[in-house]
């Protein structure tokens, strides 16, 4: 169900005004060499989820860099939180997940977000506590030790959108979040983005994904061009005014004969479909795998963790939409060891006898009896009678 259902969201305050925003990209020459952006207006507000979408070099990623002040508009007005994109209190109230991951390939998970929230001014103690909730919600609390160099795409995602999450920040600005995640992370993240936008969060979101954009975005812009070629809530860009669908149980043959008769009789032209509706292939495939979890175990990833508790505001309510990520997979635990009964534990036995003769006190007897015998062992042995016997024998050969 789209979030603009599921969640509606009435007026609130402007968290990103643009207007008649245009960027020219120029050559060495200062010459005109793209117009990437051309006059775009929007307003994004509080507790929004707001979509970017578009093909490729239309101009999303362009907007999304201006609006984190990266890049200069070359004409036009933006204000982000009532000030300017380069204002730094601003930028402290901003997450954002690149595209591509930017992180530093030898630091582990740990030391990656320690060094993002130490940029924030975070202390020590608030960086480790809000580290170790971030790690456990996006699944990697079992890699701390791995550096982020050895991470697949997907784990580098997980990593990524934790540190845009570091700072509590009140507007999240996502690109591709959920690219080289597997459907069930790609579910748990989109349950993510929703459970913040209901705590006030304001999200921007730009991905390919239509499906996602669907599930989870409150209104859109469609971009071609380097201009807004449509924008409104999903509601009104994808309803057909023009088609009605009525969805009922199962109905006897002859009832449904009744009610096509019927309606076949104010319709004068038109086509007249019976059909079973349908769920999409993501909903179906988490059924799948709900059902076979709740019977079988596996070795596989697991569901993730509720959302960090500094992120949920101290709210009590937990609904399911917070669970994000899925851990990483774990061993199944080895069996406990029986412990054997006393009775039946072997404990080696000691020689009595030696026991007794090591603990008889040495007589004077028994230790001039004792260096004889070394000394007798230490005689060097006479080998002449050999000599003589060893001569006679060779001598009688010959």
């Amino acid at each position: 169900m789209p979030a603009a259902e599921a969640n509606p969201q009435p007026k609130g305050e402007v968290v990103v005004s643009v207007r008649g925003l245009t960027k020219v990209f120029k050559d060495f020459w200062n010459r005109p060499k793209a117009r990437a952006v051309d006059g775009v207006d929007f307003e994004v507000r509080k507790g929004e989820i707001f979509g970017l979408l578009g093909p490729n070099g239309s101009g999303k990623s362009t907007t999304i860099k201006l609006l984190l002040g990266l890049l200069n508009p070359t004409k036009g007005h933006i204000e982000v939180f009532g000030h300017s994109p380069r204002h730094v209190q601003t930028k402290a109230r901003i997450g954002y997940l690149p595209e591509e991951s930017y992180l530093y390939r030898y630091l582990n998970s740990r030391e990656t977000l320690d060094f993002f929230g130490n940029l924030f001014h975070l202390d020590k103690a608030d960086r480790n506590n809000r580290a170790e909730q971030l790690l456990e919600m996006v699944g990697l609390g079992k890699t701390q030790t791995r550096a982020v160099g050895e991470f697949s795409k997907g784990m580098q995602r997980r990593i990524g959108l934790a540190q845009a999450l570091i700072n509590d920040p009140d507007l999240i600005i996502l690109d591709e979040p959920t690219a080289g995640l597997d459907p069930i992370g790609c579910r748990e993240v989109k349950d993510l983005i929703i459970a913040l936008a209901k705590r006030g969060k304001t999200v921007i979101l730009s991905s390919h994904l239509l499906s996602d954009v669907e599930d989870v975005c409150d209104r859109v812009v469609i971009y071609y061009g380097g201009k807004i070629q449509a924008d409104g809530t999903l509601n009104e860009l994808l309803a057909k005014p023009d088609s009605l669908r009525i969805t009922t149980p199962v109905l006897p043959r002859e009832t449904l004969e009744r009610v096509l008769e019927i309606i076949r009789k104010d319709i004068s032209s038109g086509e007249v479909r019976v059909d079973n509706p349908t769920q999409n292939l993501e909903s179906y495939f988490l059924d799948v795998v709900n059902k076979a979890r709740a019977a079988n175990e596996t070795s596989g990833a697991q569901s993730g963790a509720r959302v960090a508790e500094y992120l949920r505001g101290g709210a009590e309510a937990k609904s399911s939409g917070e669970k994000v990520l899925e851990k990483l997979s774990l061993p199944p635990a080895a069996p406990p060891v029986a412990a054997k009964p006393a009775n039946e534990l072997s404990t080696p036995k000691a020689d009595e006898s030696k026991l007794a003769a090591l603990a008889q006190p040495v007589t004077p007897a028994a230790q001039s009896e004792k260096t004889a015998q070394k000394t007798e062992a230490a005689k060097p042995v006479d080998l002449s009678k050999a000599d003589e016997k060893l001569s006679s024998l060779l001598g009688g050969k010959k």
